[in-house]
């Protein structure tokens, strides 16, 4: 941003309804600060001007006000100099350099990511019997960690696809997923991303739907059908059916003909606590209803495991957060499955 916001300092006596409305700007838009001083500026420039153009988006009135209570009258010298130099950077943008809040929903650049990307890969792995693929998990906050991860996987030879198995975000704020997905979109391959605990914060189930598509999805890659679950069942109070049965039967009611192999990715594996864990024996007997169930992957720890999670002699893999400089690289071809951890 390129104005940091301090509350200005009235000459005049606080009264209650002053002292609430600053408190209500903090709130606002707690991004911006114009360290203006004393204030400001003439009436002619109090008001944020609206667009002209129809297909913009106009301010909302509670932010219009915000801005005009901004600017306090009785500003001189260098400070009113400042004030007005910044006003017009302000408005000149119709005002678009201001962040309205941290949970606005309004999203820009690419969205329905995982849905575009799921073609990109089955079209690419279509008649394949051998599939390579990243995963990754837990990129909030590192970015530039994110950043070394994806140049990482870029300088590898015959990677299909990248997983990102869950919290993008660490408190919802729009701007993490923006960020992140910025940065993901320097891959030379496809990704897709699953929704994580995180993520589901303010506002942040919301925009993962628009930035990247529903909770729960699947997609094929060559011999092998991806089942991608939402499995932060606290984050939703047990109000829905978390992880979803509903979805997980009717892909096994329609699970794609041609296809041998089913690796079930999510965020939160069974047995801790933000699973529903009074159906954690269902969840495991609905996945070995699948045809040739190969692996399941997860997130959350912040570590790697591999293990027989149910004893069933499936295995459980977690990834660890990209803070540790690692992730998987699995390869599943006619023989099974094997991985390797990359250290970055």
């Amino acid at each position: 941003m390129p104005f940091t916001w301090s509350t200005p300092t009235a000459t005049r006596s606080s009264t209650p309804d002053r002292t609430r409305r600053r408190g209500a700007i903090a709130k606002i838009a707690p991004r911006l600060f114009l360290r203006c001083g004393r204030p400001t500026l003439s009436d002619a420039v109090r008001r944020c001007p609206l667009p002209t153009d129809p297909t913009t988006p106009r301010p909302s009135a509670s932010f219009r006000t915000t801005v005009r209570c901004l600017f306090l009258p009785e500003m001189n010298g260098p400070n009113a100099i400042f004030a007005t130099v910044a006003a017009v950077l302000l408005f000149a943008g119709g005002c678009d350099l201001v962040e309205y809040h941290p949970y606005d929903t309004r999203i820009t650049g690419r969205t329905g990511i995982n849905a575009a990307n799921a073609r990109r890969i089955d079209e690419a792995c279509a008649g394949r019997r051998s599939i390579r693929f990243a995963l990754v998990s837990d990129t909030q906050r590192w970015y530039d960690h994110t950043r070394d991860a994806v140049a990482s996987i870029n300088r590898l030879e015959g990677i299909d696809f990248v997983i990102h198995c869950g919290d993008l975000s660490d408190f919802g704020a729009t701007k993490e997923f923006l960020w992140q997905r910025d940065i993901l979109e320097g891959l030379r391959v496809p990704y897709v991303c699953l929704l994580g605990n995180h993520d589901c914060l303010g506002t942040g189930e919301e925009v993962f739907a628009e930035v990247f598509g529903p909770p729960d999805f699947a997609f094929t890659a060559g011999p092998v059908r991806f089942v991608c679950l939402n499995t932060n069942a606290m984050e939703f109070d047990y109000s829905r059916p978390v992880p979803d049965f509903g979805f997980i039967g009717r892909e096994l009611e329609h699970f794609p003909s041609g296809v041998g192999r089913t690796v079930f990715a999510m965020h939160v594996q069974p047995g801790e606590f933000q699973f529903n864990n009074n159906v954690a024996r269902v969840f495991e007997w609905y996945l070995n209803q699948f045809p040739g169930l190969e692996c399941c992957l997860f997130g959350h720890g912040h570590h790697m495991a591999a293990l027989d999670l149910f004893g069933d002699g499936v295995m459980w893999y977690a990834v660890s957060s990209i803070e540790k400089r690692q992730y998987l690289v699995f390869t599943v071809d006619e023989q099974g499955h094997a991985y390797e951890t990359v250290d970055f």
